[in-house]
């Protein structure tokens, strides 16, 4: 998986462009955007935690990604479609948000932003195909160790996760079912291979290869 650190703006652009923008604070839980809607706005988050994520018609969600500080989204609206994923706050946000208009002013102006905005694109072309290849040809089990590892840093013997999960969050980061996750943390924590500590999983040593 690359760097987290490569998707955040180097901090040179990052001033240049907030000055094409306007600061807006959002509260934890408010949408940012609609699947489907036609505005083409990009979003810079300065504060905060975001998830980018699509639903199905009977409500189900499946969460694409999570945005840290320094990192933007929005830019698929330059093709001037719909937008293709919904954007909800986990918690309390704040974020420069520029104009289409802007936007495409500022990628004329800056060669460097438009680079960084082509290798991003290229992350998450590699990123999703890289979930879609999980989805299809693995378990929730091993659909569950992936996202375990990958939202956890290593502590020791150990990996802790970076924020608290529940078991819903999980199971729409993975796409299946919280009772399904339910069965298999169950087993993972009478095992001793996984536990909570603060509202956070830990994982004990390398998790089983199979469950």
């Amino acid at each position: 998986m690359p760097s987290k650190a490569a998707e955040r703006l180097p901090g040179a652009l990052l001033d240049a462009i907030a000055q094409h923008g306007d600061i807006r604070s959002f509260p934890a839980h408010a949408i940012l955007i609609n699947e489907g809607d036609t505005t083409d706005s990009l979003y810079i988050l300065l504060a905060g935690r975001l998830k980018v994520y699509v639903s199905s018609d009977d409500g189900r969600d499946m969460v694409l990604a999570e945005i840290a500080p320094g990192e933007y989204l929005g830019e698929l609206s330059l093709d001037h479609e719909k937008r293709s994923a919904s954007v909800q706050a986990i918690e309390p946000c704040t974020c420069c948000v520029v104009q289409g208009a802007q936007l495409r002013e500022f990628l004329g102006e800056h060669p460097d932003f438009a680079l960084h905005l082509t290798h991003k694109l290229i992350r998450t072309v590699r990123r999703l195909t890289e979930q879609v290849k999980s989805l299809a040809l693995q378990d929730v089990y091993h659909r569950m160790v992936r996202l375990l590892t990958e939202l956890s840093d290593p502590a020791g013997d150990e990996r802790v996760l970076r924020h608290k999960l529940t078991q819903q969050d999980i199971a729409d980061r993975i796409g299946s079912s919280r009772e399904m996750v339910n069965r298999v943390m169950k087993d993972l924590i009478a095992g001793g291979h996984v536990s909570l500590r603060d509202g956070r999983h830990v994982i004990h040593g390398k998790l089983p290869s199979a469950w």
